[in-house]
């Protein structure tokens, strides 16, 4: 999706952080450390538009490479100018199934160039849901759309109990967390970051609730710079065990 606060002034200026050297990738090597495949997929783009901050090429790679090169079904929120789901299909190979969802009519031109383009709003659950059976389900979502915070909880009171097992959730740009221009702000209920403490409390449910497994299922939450990480993996009571000899 087009990416309204790259066009207008927000609360902060997005413009305020464009990097102004003429080396990404280098940039990206010597602040992070990074220089796997990935970086070379973005830094070499000779396709369509691929817009990313630049810390977010590691975090990718970590917790998207174990999905390379296999079966994978992986859902895009936000199309924009295309050059996203480009980088995804030379990063996961030619065995993933690739979707990218978009409000804007214009993102249907990319349709079937490096995967499936699907125009309607990411806060419609009945649309989420038909793009979902066409997916045939999905394992990774990757949630740079919008950045309202009404619809990217639309989103995922959708979208993350369909997860299949051991599948990701990686929500983006939540600097706008703390922008009211997208119902965020410090402080205010509304941030997305205000889901936390409820979450963490809901995986911690047998510890303060009587046994009861998690409801949400989820069984890890990963918290960077403008970008959470949502994971889903069978959730199963408590135990422990003492091994070994006192003596």
């Amino acid at each position: 999706m087009r990416l309204p606060f790259f066009g207008k002034k927000s609360p902060s200026t997005i413009g305020a952080f464009a990097y102004d050297g003429a080396d990404p990738a280098g940039d990206i090597r010597d602040k992070y450390g990074f220089g796997g495949d990935l970086l070379d997929i973005f830094a070499q783009n000779a396709g369509p538009v691929v817009h990313k901050w630049h810390h977010y090429i590691p975090l990718y790679d970590r917790y998207f490479a174990r999905f390379r090169d296999r079966p994978l079904r992986f859902l895009e929120i936000g199309v924009s100018k295309g050059g996203s789901l480009q980088m995804w299909r030379r990063y996961f190979g030619a065995e993933a199934v690739i979707f990218g969802i978009d409000i804007d009519p214009a993102c249907a031109a990319f349709d079937g160039q490096a995967g499936q383009v699907r125009i309607g709003s990411q806060a419609d659950a009945a649309f989420l849901r038909r793009v979902l059976d066409e997916m045939g389900g999905v394992d990774v979502v990757l949630d740079d759309g919008s950045h309202v915070m009404e619809h990217i909880r639309a989103s995922f009171e959708v979208l993350f109990p369909a997860l299949a097992k051991g599948g990701l959730y990686m929500i983006e740009d939540l600097h706008t967390a703390y922008w009211p221009d997208y119902g965020g702000g410090p402080g205010r209920r509304a941030n997305l970051f205000s889901e936390l403490p409820g979450w963490i409390a809901d995986m911690h449910a047998p510890y303060h609730s009587g046994g009861s497994a998690p409801v949400m299922g989820i069984s890890g939450l990963h918290v960077h710079d403008s970008v959470l990480v949502i994971e889903k993996e069978p959730v199963y009571p408590p135990v422990h065990s003492a091994i070994g000899s006192d003596a």
